[in-house]
């Protein structure tokens, strides 16, 4: 099933790559390969570091005993491809692009200028042992009176992954203001289903003996012996069993049934506003998508089942606002934050900057 969703996200960002085209030729026929990558950036870096210092693990069950937790170090490989037109409060704070730059603005409805920009970026990372894949492609045109976008999310923080396309009519209220509506597109596991509903008691708790009975477990509960589905001897106690296999066999059974499942398409009303305003010594820029309506679809396992039949509402919003009150001192804000069927990520910084004179 995995095979079958990724296939059909790549044929559905083939069909907005050729809108995009097409809309490009439209409104600008002279526009050619070499102009469409003209000011892009190719990008690949590694980065790394030591992760949490070892830790000392005591045992006194047989005699004093010592073991040393280690956390093998933090990593980084970045690749990717940019052409963003940065706005008037960004700077290029290196001379090379290394992957870990952050640019909230990326996630805003429309650029610092019309055309066409994308980005493509994929990083492989390791944090504190644990490995993590995000990627974030998009490709956006900006016209006068309406935006089109294709983006493909994954992050693997937030444990968050979607396709999402979108087009908008937009209303240009002034230079710094502007609304726009439309519809959107997007594909994604079915989010909100949850595989272990069958297995909850009338008491509320996880019958997961049968679960694991039903995956190919055998129990033996006089002599207190657990068995893989090979047959192998996994746990010699109701201890082990409960606190160690168990939970492994639920992660397990979740991720397959989950894999098992079709994507579920999302189709979407939208509506938003983005506002920039820039001077050397005050910044503001926000942005809105809301998804306010929802088209049922009717599918077993959309997420209008989670919601039983009730419409619900997904957004994102960012905020970049920077102030230089005088000559010493600034203070600044910036983040963005996205609910998407009830998941939530977001990120921030705050602060304040005091130059003595």
């Amino acid at each position: 099933m995995k095979k079958e969703r990724d296939l059909t996200i790549i044929t559905y960002a083939l069909i907005m790559v050729v809108v995009f085209i097409l809309g490009s030729s439209l409104e600008a026929k002279s526009q050619t390969l070499k102009k469409t990558f003209k000011f892009a950036t190719f990008y690949a870096a590694v980065s790394g570091g030591n992760s949490v210092a070892d830790d000392n693990l005591y045992s006194v069950t047989n005699g004093l005993q010592a073991d040393i937790i280690e956390t093998p170090f933090d990593y980084s490989l970045t690749l990717g491809v940019r052409k963003i037109a940065r706005f008037g409060y960004e700077n290029r704070a290196n001379t090379f692009y290394n992957g870990t730059e952050r640019s909230y603005s990326d996630a805003a409805n429309v650029g610092k200028v019309k055309g066409f920009e994308f980005l493509f970026e994929a990083d492989w990372r390791r944090q504190q042992g644990r490995q993590f894949l995000d990627q974030d492609y998009f490709l956006r045109y900006v016209a006068k009176n309406w935006i089109a976008k294709a983006e493909y999310l994954q992050d693997g923080f937030a444990d968050v992954e979607y396709f999402e396309g979108s087009q908008r009519f937009r209303l240009n209220v002034n230079s710094k203001l502007s609304f726009n509506i439309g519809v959107a597109q997007r594909i994604s596991e079915p989010y909100g289903y949850n595989p272990l509903d069958e297995w909850v008691l009338p008491n509320g708790n996880l019958h997961y003996t049968s679960l694991a009975l039903q995956e190919g477990y055998t129990v033996d509960v006089q002599a207190e012996e657990y068995f893989t589905p090979s047959g192998e001897l996994i746990a010699n106690s109701s201890d082990v069993w409960e606190q160690v296999v168990v939970p492994q066999v639920i992660d397990d059974y979740v991720d397959r049934k989950r894999s098992e499942l079709p994507s579920q398409w999302n189709y979407s009303v939208v509506l938003g506003y983005d506002y920039y305003q820039f001077t050397k010594d005050f910044w503001l820029h926000s942005w809105v998508s809301v998804m306010p309506y929802h088209l049922n679809t009717e599918g077993e396992y959309s997420y209008f089942e989670t919601t039983n039949g009730e419409q619900w509402i997904d957004y994102g919003a960012g905020l970049i606002f920077g102030w230089r009150l005088n000559k010493s001192l600034g203070v600044f804000l910036e983040g963005k934050y996205n609910k998407y069927w009830n998941r939530e990520w977001h990120d921030f910084s705050v602060g304040l900057n005091y130059v003595i004179l």
